[in-house]
């Protein structure tokens, strides 16, 4: 299996093969899966637009459970999306997210987050305002971020400040 690196994943086009099902119990793929076949049946109406969409509602249910995460069936996600660990994932359905990301455990976006295309996104971050993360940018673990962060940049710390060659740009600093 041949990986790729960051900065080969594109920020603009969605690399579905990032969601597709390798096996049955996958659940946080059959969890987008569940989202992604009900937008699409919500799409087409009519009747069985209406019955597909009662029968992903069931399976989104059922997958949210497995995975412990608060994901909205109609929420507003780019194609690509990465949930290595889906458990206590909390997305606004006001929130946007861009193709090519990834989201690990115990992250919170709230409303009126805009997120770019191949953000990174660590364990335990908390996106508590209505900001905006550019293009490849990357939040730290356990950040809790009230700024925008500009493409390509590096966001860490409680609250996040933006790094730069290991070194944190503040206005503050002592």
């Amino acid at each position: 299996m041949e990986l790729k690196k960051s900065s080969q994943i594109s920020a603009t086009e969605p690399d579905w093969s990032r969601e597709q099902l390798d096996r049955w119990w996958n659940p946080s793929r059959q969890l987008l899966k569940s989202i992604r076949n009900y937008q699409k049946w919500q799409k087409c109406g009519g009747i069985f637009g209406r019955f597909f969409s009662s029968l992903n509602v069931i399976q989104h249910k059922f997958w949210s459970v497995i995975t412990a995460s608060d994901i909205p069936i109609n929420c507003q996600l780019g194609g690509g999306l990465k949930l290595t660990h889906p458990n206590g994932v909390v997305i606004h359905p006001e929130a946007s997210i861009g193709p090519n990301c990834l989201i690990l455990q115990q992250v919170t976006i709230v409303k009126g987050v805009k997120i770019g295309g191949n953000v990174d996104i660590g364990a335990g971050a908390k996106i508590i305002r209505s900001v905006t993360i550019g293009d490849r940018a990357k939040i730290g673990a356990n950040a809790v971020l009230l700024c925008d962060v500009p493409a390509g940049a590096t966001a860490v710390g409680i609250p996040a400040k933006i790094i730069q060659n290991n070194t944190i740009i503040s206005d503050n600093m002592d």
